[in-house]
């Protein structure tokens, strides 16, 4: 058997002394298309960052072509052929295809005086006939698909003698026959003994595509196996292996609640597509799927921070017209973004402007001045039932820690008293202590009657708090789980799979 063309060996790699690889192993052969596999946060971006020479490792060795590689920034990757195709392209849409494929290394004459287009253009012919593409050099960008577009990146990384292509996420925006089209160029690369690794979910393009699969799992390496003959479910099993949490109990249902909110035939563009969905009061309705399903999009949309296309929202049973965030908060919609920092807090002021910040007429008096003693009295209730951790209601919120500064965020939309609460990704960035007050505090929540959805990319997470699971991918609802049958297993089936389920 030949020699790797990369291989990667006992890498480590921690930030602000938080591990995030640990001990990982990654090997590429020559003409080779290797999955790499994992759920969010698995370390897979991470690995792919250091091949790329994007981080430097803590420890281990990288080989690639047999020679040990310091990889100390993208151009000693791209000096090595390591070249990486980002599900978002990076490319100029007003400048023509090969201006793209050649920008800053354009062949010029005349002692570099002039441009010159005719060598320019032939050497990105040559290019594309090597993918097989039959494309006009000179079409602008701007006026190719996104598949197209897509063709153009893979020749730009081509044009760099790149024997190394690592492809993350390379479907996402593209249709069933602008996939074939990648295919039948992925198919010629790796006959011309290109290796490429293939970040994706997609358990049935991998299937085709795939020769290796490899599976991480928080932050390690869990097993490297061939995609011929490995069943799905063992690949989803090896993904989400990890225990559950020990607290975790299945949550049960409570019957008769009226509904809180319906959202039905909701559509954005081709980010959310005919979603349709509903809460109930004292319910947490868990919202699942990878990276790019349309989760966030769905929540913004019904909160008013995106424009919708086509739906209808129905609060307590009454449709509502939602074209801002003001008008979802005046019929008792509140919404925790998974950006806290941007979104959700004034980082610059203290405690007590963030917590009455939604509701500051209320302190008003005589439309000319803020009651400061009634705006301390319930900032400072708010800390005390929340458990914030902070010296005083004057502190800055920058000073607090990431599990501290969510509680203030939830304290500014409880105060507000909202019936419906959306909260994305609730927990990101803070340590498991914090987690387990969170938890509490979304139970209790609900307990009180608020109708609760949560999105949360953290399987055990959506487990643990979740009435109802309902799944998502590219945009659509793929199936609905009642606590009961939710399982990590089952909820990757339908993140990963096509199928659709009556919801």
């Amino acid at each position: 058997m030949s020699d790797p063309l990369v291989a990667m060996r006992g890498l480590c790699k921690s930030f602000a002394g938080v591990p995030v690889l640990v001990d990982v192993q990654f090997e590429l052969m020559a003409g080779e298309v290797h999955a790499l596999m994992g759920e969010n946060g698995a370390g897979k971006s991470t690995l792919m960052k250091i091949l790329s020479g994007i981080y430097a490792r803590d420890s281990g060795e990288v080989v690639v072509g047999g020679q040990l590689a310091a990889l100390e920034s993208p151009r000693a990757a791209q000096s090595l052929g390591i070249q990486t195709i980002h599900q978002e392209l990076n490319l100029m849409p007003h400048l023509s295809a090969a201006q793209n494929v050649w920008v800053g290394r354009e062949p010029r004459r005349f002692g570099g005086l002039l441009l010159d287009d005719d060598t320019l253009n032939t050497r990105t012919a040559a290019l594309f006939a090597r993918l097989h593409l039959d494309l006009d050099p000179r079409t602008p960008v701007g006026e190719l698909t996104v598949a197209r577009q897509q063709m153009v990146e893979i020749a730009k990384a081509l044009s760099h003698d790149s024997r190394v292509l690592i492809m993350d996420e390379p479907t996402a925006a593209l249709s069933d026959a602008e996939v074939d089209e990648l295919f039948r160029v992925i198919g010629g690369l790796r006959a011309q003994g290109v290796g490429i690794v293939y970040i994706s979910h997609k358990m049935d393009e991998l299937q085709r595509i795939a020769d290796r699969v490899t599976v991480m799992r928080d932050g390690r390496w869990v097993a490297t196996l061939p995609m011929a003959g490995t069943p799905v479910d063992r690949i989803i099993a090896l993904m989400v292996g990890r225990e559950l949490a020990a607290d975790h109990s299945t949550p049960i249902a409570r019957a008769g609640q009226p509904v809180a909110l319906e959202v039905r035939g909701l559509t954005r563009g081709k980010v959310v597509r005919d979603v349709s969905f509903s809460v109930h009061r004292g319910e947490i309705l868990g919202f699942a799927g990878l990276m790019g399903a349309g989760r966030t999009e769905v929540a913004r949309a019904v909160f008013g921070a995106d424009p919708m296309d086509a739906g209808e929202v129905l609060v307590h049973g009454k449709p509502v017209r939602i074209r801002s965030p003001r008008d979802a908060v005046a019929h008792g919609i509140g919404y925790l973004s998974e950006d806290r920092k941007h979104f959700g807090l004034a980082t610059g002021l203290d405690v007590q402007t963030n917590i009455v910040l939604a509701t500051l007429p209320h302190f008003a008096r005589g439309g000319f001045w803020l009651d400061e003693a009634a705006m301390t009295r319930t900032a400072e209730e708010l800390v005390q039932r929340l458990a914030v951790k902070t010296p005083s209601v004057a502190q800055q919120v920058r000073l607090l820690s990431g599990g501290n500064q969510q509680k203030i965020v939830i304290a500014k939309w409880l105060l507000r008293d909202c019936d419906i609460l959306f909260f994305d990704e609730p927990t990101r960035g803070i340590d498991i202590g914090a987690k387990r007050d969170i938890y509490r505090l979304i139970d209790t929540l609900a307990e009180e009657g608020k109708a609760i959805v949560m999105i949360s990319s953290e399987l055990p997470e959506v487990l643990r708090l979740s009435h109802r699971v309902l799944v998502m991918r590219e945009g659509r609802v793929t199936g609905e789980l009642a606590a009961a049958e939710a399982t990590q297993q089952r909820i990757m089936q339908l993140a990963t799979r096509a199928e659709r389920q009556a919801a």
